[in-house]
Protein backbone atom coordinates (compact mmCIF):
# COMPACT_ATOMS: atom_id res chain seq x y z
CA UNK A 1 0.00 0.00 0.00
CA UNK A 2 2.75 2.47 0.98
CA UNK A 3 4.72 1.73 -2.18
CA UNK A 4 1.65 2.34 -4.33
CA UNK A 5 0.97 5.66 -2.65
CA UNK A 6 4.56 6.93 -2.81
CA UNK A 7 4.27 8.42 -6.28
CA UNK A 8 0.56 9.22 -6.29
CA UNK A 9 -0.70 12.73 -6.91
CA UNK A 10 -2.92 12.56 -3.84
CA UNK A 11 0.05 11.80 -1.58
CA UNK A 12 2.14 14.56 -3.13
CA UNK A 13 -0.71 17.01 -2.64
CA UNK A 14 -1.22 16.02 1.02
CA UNK A 15 2.48 16.46 1.82
CA UNK A 16 2.51 19.82 0.04
CA UNK A 17 -0.39 20.98 2.21
CA UNK A 18 1.57 20.04 5.36
CA UNK A 19 4.61 21.94 4.09
CA UNK A 20 2.50 25.02 3.43
CA UNK A 21 0.98 24.87 6.90
CA UNK A 22 4.47 25.15 8.44
CA UNK A 23 5.45 27.93 6.02
CA UNK A 24 8.96 29.13 5.24
CA UNK A 25 10.23 28.30 8.74
CA UNK A 26 9.54 24.59 8.23
CA UNK A 27 11.80 22.08 6.51
CA UNK A 28 10.84 20.68 3.07
CA UNK A 29 9.03 17.36 3.50
CA UNK A 30 8.56 16.20 -0.10
CA UNK A 31 11.13 13.60 -1.12
CA UNK A 32 10.84 10.56 -3.42
CA UNK A 33 9.27 7.57 -1.68
CA UNK A 34 7.89 9.49 1.31
CA UNK A 35 4.26 8.80 2.18
CA UNK A 36 2.00 10.63 4.63
CA UNK A 37 0.41 7.84 6.67
CA UNK A 38 -1.79 9.89 8.96
CA UNK A 39 -2.15 12.95 11.16
CA UNK A 40 -3.88 14.14 14.29
CA UNK A 41 -3.75 16.16 17.48
CA UNK A 42 -2.03 14.58 20.49
CA UNK A 43 -1.43 16.00 23.95
CA UNK A 44 2.31 16.24 24.53
CA UNK A 45 3.62 16.33 28.08
CA UNK A 46 6.01 19.28 28.04
CA UNK A 47 8.21 20.52 30.84
CA UNK A 48 5.64 22.87 32.37
CA UNK A 49 2.28 21.44 31.32
CA UNK A 50 0.51 19.23 28.75
CA UNK A 51 0.04 20.95 25.40
CA UNK A 52 -1.87 20.08 22.24
CA UNK A 53 0.44 19.43 19.29
CA UNK A 54 -0.27 18.51 15.68
CA UNK A 55 1.47 15.28 14.67
CA UNK A 56 2.10 13.92 11.17
CA UNK A 57 3.22 10.33 10.67
CA UNK A 58 5.13 9.62 7.47
CA UNK A 59 6.60 6.26 6.49
CA UNK A 60 10.09 7.44 7.51
CA UNK A 61 9.67 10.39 9.89
CA UNK A 62 7.40 11.74 12.62
CA UNK A 63 6.72 15.48 12.42
CA UNK A 64 5.01 17.66 15.01
CA UNK A 65 4.49 21.33 15.72
CA UNK A 66 2.56 23.95 17.62
CA UNK A 67 -0.98 24.64 16.49
CA UNK A 68 -1.46 28.27 15.46
CA UNK A 69 -4.62 27.82 13.37
CA UNK A 70 -5.98 24.26 13.22
CA UNK A 71 -5.46 22.66 9.79
CA UNK A 72 -4.08 25.94 8.45
CA UNK A 73 -0.96 27.07 10.27
CA UNK A 74 1.65 25.39 12.51
CA UNK A 75 5.05 26.49 13.79
CA UNK A 76 8.07 25.14 15.70
CA UNK A 77 8.41 22.12 13.45
CA UNK A 78 10.17 19.06 14.87
CA UNK A 79 11.26 16.14 12.68
CA UNK A 80 12.08 12.73 14.20
CA UNK A 81 13.59 9.94 12.03
CA UNK A 82 11.49 6.85 12.68
CA UNK A 83 14.36 4.38 12.45
CA UNK A 84 15.57 5.74 15.81
CA UNK A 85 12.16 5.56 17.51
CA UNK A 86 10.92 3.10 20.10
CA UNK A 87 7.56 3.43 21.84
CA UNK A 88 6.24 2.18 25.19
CA UNK A 89 2.67 2.24 26.44
CA UNK A 90 1.89 4.25 29.58
CA UNK A 91 -0.47 2.68 32.09
CA UNK A 92 -3.89 4.35 32.36
CA UNK A 93 -4.45 6.19 35.62
CA UNK A 94 -7.90 7.48 36.55
CA UNK A 95 -9.23 9.77 33.86
CA UNK A 96 -5.73 10.16 32.39
CA UNK A 97 -5.61 7.56 29.69
CA UNK A 98 -4.34 6.52 26.29
CA UNK A 99 -0.71 7.58 26.64
CA UNK A 100 2.62 6.27 25.38
CA UNK A 101 6.27 7.25 25.34
CA UNK A 102 8.07 8.22 22.13
CA UNK A 103 11.77 7.55 22.73
CA UNK A 104 14.77 8.46 20.59
CA UNK A 105 18.50 8.93 21.29
CA UNK A 106 18.13 12.74 21.16
CA UNK A 107 14.73 13.34 22.77
CA UNK A 108 12.02 11.35 24.54
CA UNK A 109 8.57 12.45 25.67
CA UNK A 110 5.05 11.30 26.54
CA UNK A 111 1.94 11.85 24.43
CA UNK A 112 -1.75 11.15 25.03
CA UNK A 113 -4.51 10.39 22.53
CA UNK A 114 -8.20 11.22 22.95
CA UNK A 115 -9.37 7.58 22.89
CA UNK A 116 -8.00 4.06 23.33
CA UNK A 117 -8.74 3.33 19.66
CA UNK A 118 -6.75 6.35 18.55
CA UNK A 119 -3.86 5.33 20.79
CA UNK A 120 -3.88 1.81 19.37
CA UNK A 121 -3.93 3.09 15.79
CA UNK A 122 -1.06 5.51 16.37
CA UNK A 123 1.10 2.90 18.10
CA UNK A 124 0.36 0.21 15.51
CA UNK A 125 1.15 2.52 12.60
CA UNK A 126 4.35 3.82 14.19
CA UNK A 127 5.55 0.30 14.96
CA UNK A 128 4.72 -0.85 11.43
CA UNK A 129 6.67 2.05 9.88
CA UNK A 130 9.67 1.45 12.15
CA UNK A 131 9.67 -2.29 11.41
CA UNK A 132 9.47 -1.72 7.66
CA UNK A 133 12.29 0.84 7.75
CA UNK A 134 14.60 -1.40 9.75
CA UNK A 135 13.77 -4.37 7.52
CA UNK A 136 14.72 -2.42 4.40
CA UNK A 137 17.89 -0.93 5.87
CA UNK A 138 19.07 -4.04 7.70
CA UNK A 139 19.69 -1.96 10.82
CA UNK A 140 18.90 -3.11 14.34
CA UNK A 141 16.46 -1.26 16.63
CA UNK A 142 18.02 1.50 18.72
CA UNK A 143 18.65 0.48 22.32
CA UNK A 144 19.68 3.97 23.40
CA UNK A 145 17.24 6.74 24.19
CA UNK A 146 17.28 10.08 25.92
CA UNK A 147 15.61 10.31 29.31
CA UNK A 148 12.07 11.61 29.47
CA UNK A 149 12.15 14.81 31.52
CA UNK A 150 10.18 14.80 34.76
CA UNK A 151 7.68 17.71 34.56
CA UNK A 152 8.48 20.69 36.78
CA UNK A 153 5.20 20.25 38.64
CA UNK A 154 6.25 16.82 39.91
CA UNK A 155 9.15 18.14 41.98
CA UNK A 156 8.90 20.74 44.75
CA UNK A 157 12.37 19.82 46.02
CA UNK A 158 15.53 18.56 44.32
CA UNK A 159 15.11 14.90 43.35
CA UNK A 160 18.76 14.16 44.21
CA UNK A 161 19.60 15.90 47.49
CA UNK A 162 15.93 15.89 48.61
CA UNK A 163 16.64 19.13 50.51
CA UNK A 164 16.75 22.16 48.22
CA UNK A 165 13.27 23.65 47.75
CA UNK A 166 12.51 25.28 44.42
CA UNK A 167 11.62 28.98 44.41
CA UNK A 168 11.71 31.77 41.80
CA UNK A 169 15.34 32.26 42.86
CA UNK A 170 16.35 28.63 43.36
CA UNK A 171 15.43 27.40 39.88
CA UNK A 172 14.69 23.91 38.61
CA UNK A 173 17.16 22.25 36.26
CA UNK A 174 16.99 18.95 34.38
CA UNK A 175 19.66 16.27 34.22
CA UNK A 176 20.05 15.30 30.56
CA UNK A 177 20.93 11.71 31.45
CA UNK A 178 18.24 10.70 33.97
CA UNK A 179 15.65 13.44 33.37
CA UNK A 180 15.32 14.28 37.08
CA UNK A 181 14.47 17.78 38.30
CA UNK A 182 17.48 18.94 40.30
CA UNK A 183 18.87 22.05 41.97
CA UNK A 184 21.84 24.04 40.72
CA UNK A 185 24.40 22.72 43.23
CA UNK A 186 23.42 19.11 42.36
CA UNK A 187 23.89 19.72 38.63
CA UNK A 188 26.93 21.92 38.19
CA UNK A 189 28.84 19.40 36.09
CA UNK A 190 28.70 18.89 32.33
CA UNK A 191 29.23 15.69 30.37
CA UNK A 192 29.35 14.99 26.64
CA UNK A 193 26.35 12.94 25.50
CA UNK A 194 26.99 12.76 21.73
CA UNK A 195 23.49 11.59 20.86
CA UNK A 196 22.00 14.72 22.42
CA UNK A 197 24.51 17.47 21.75
CA UNK A 198 27.94 18.21 20.31
CA UNK A 199 28.74 20.11 23.51
CA UNK A 200 28.81 18.89 27.13
CA UNK A 201 25.36 19.12 28.72
CA UNK A 202 24.07 19.55 32.27
CA UNK A 203 23.85 16.34 34.28
CA UNK A 204 23.36 15.67 37.97
CA UNK A 205 26.23 14.65 40.25
CA UNK A 206 24.85 11.11 40.59
CA UNK A 207 24.87 10.50 36.85
CA UNK A 208 28.22 12.24 36.44
CA UNK A 209 29.86 9.85 38.91
CA UNK A 210 28.35 6.82 37.16
CA UNK A 211 29.24 8.05 33.67
CA UNK A 212 32.78 8.85 34.77
CA UNK A 213 33.24 5.27 35.90
CA UNK A 214 31.71 3.84 32.73
CA UNK A 215 28.40 2.76 34.27
CA UNK A 216 26.13 4.07 31.52
CA UNK A 217 22.95 2.20 32.39
CA UNK A 218 22.40 2.67 36.12
CA UNK A 219 21.46 6.35 35.93
CA UNK A 220 18.87 5.78 33.20
CA UNK A 221 15.49 5.58 34.98
CA UNK A 222 12.40 3.84 33.67
CA UNK A 223 9.39 6.07 34.09
CA UNK A 224 6.70 4.49 31.92
CA UNK A 225 4.19 4.23 34.75
CA UNK A 226 4.65 7.65 36.36
CA UNK A 227 3.28 9.97 33.71
CA UNK A 228 -0.38 9.76 34.62
CA UNK A 229 0.14 11.56 37.91
CA UNK A 230 2.57 13.99 36.28
CA UNK A 231 -0.05 14.96 33.73
CA UNK A 232 -2.77 15.20 36.35
CA UNK A 233 -0.80 17.56 38.58
CA UNK A 234 0.38 19.73 35.70
CA UNK A 235 -3.12 20.25 34.31
CA UNK A 236 -3.48 22.94 36.98
CA UNK A 237 -0.63 24.97 35.43
CA UNK A 238 -2.23 27.80 33.47
CA UNK A 239 0.99 29.13 31.95
CA UNK A 240 0.70 29.93 28.27
CA UNK A 241 4.42 29.68 27.54
CA UNK A 242 5.70 28.29 24.26
CA UNK A 243 6.84 24.72 23.81
CA UNK A 244 9.73 24.21 26.20
CA UNK A 245 11.25 20.95 24.93
CA UNK A 246 14.51 22.71 24.16
CA UNK A 247 14.80 24.78 27.30
CA UNK A 248 18.43 25.22 28.25
CA UNK A 249 17.82 24.06 31.80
Amino acid sequence: MVDRLANSEANTRRISIVENCFGAAGQPLTIPGRVLIGEGVLTKLCRKKPKARQFFLFNDILVYGNIVIQKKKYNKQHIIPLENVTIDSIKDEGDLRNGWLIKTPTKSFAVYAATATEKSEWMNHINKCVTDLLSKSGKTPSNEHAAVWVPDSEATVCMRCQKAKFTPVNRRHHCRKCGFVVCGPCSEKRFLLPSQSSKPVRICDFCYDLLSTGDLATCQPTRSDSYGQSLKSSLNDVSDDDDDDDSSD
